[in-house]
């Protein structure tokens, strides 16, 4: 994935002990969005698992687009360390990065089209 090679060398991480919430549905304060640089969280919608991410993963992203309460729970599954990217550096990374918005872009059309295979 294009996300871990552009933060690989990033220097300010955040350390997420295994189990800890990074974010809980209905969150109405998503104000950054998420790259998994080292070890697994887990994506719940209603309790239930829909995704498992590792190294290279984005979460909430969809808080920085549209406003609206998370819509999805994030739980580090293993120890973790995540880079936190909020509003101003998404919109720099867009901008200066176009390959950084199609990841993004392919993040979204992907998770929607399982969501879709799953009703």
């Amino acid at each position: 994935m294009i996300t871990i090679e552009i933060f690989r060398n990033e220097a300010d991480t955040l350390a997420i002990p295994a189990g800890e919430v990074i974010f809980s549905e209905g969150d109405t304060d998503g104000v950054a969005m998420y790259v998994v640089v080292e070890g697994e969280v887990d994506l719940l919608v209603k309790g239930r698992l829909v995704e498992s991410l590792g190294p290279g993963g984005v979460l909430g992203e969809m808080a920085l687009l549209d406003k609206v309460p998370r819509s999805a729970s994030a739980v580090a599954k293993t120890a973790c360390k995540l880079v936190e990217i909020n509003e101003k550096r998404f919109k720099f990374l867009v901008q200066q990065t176009p390959n950084f918005a199609l990841q993004m872009m392919r993040v979204i059309a992907d998770r929607l089209r399982r969501m879709d295979d799953r009703l």
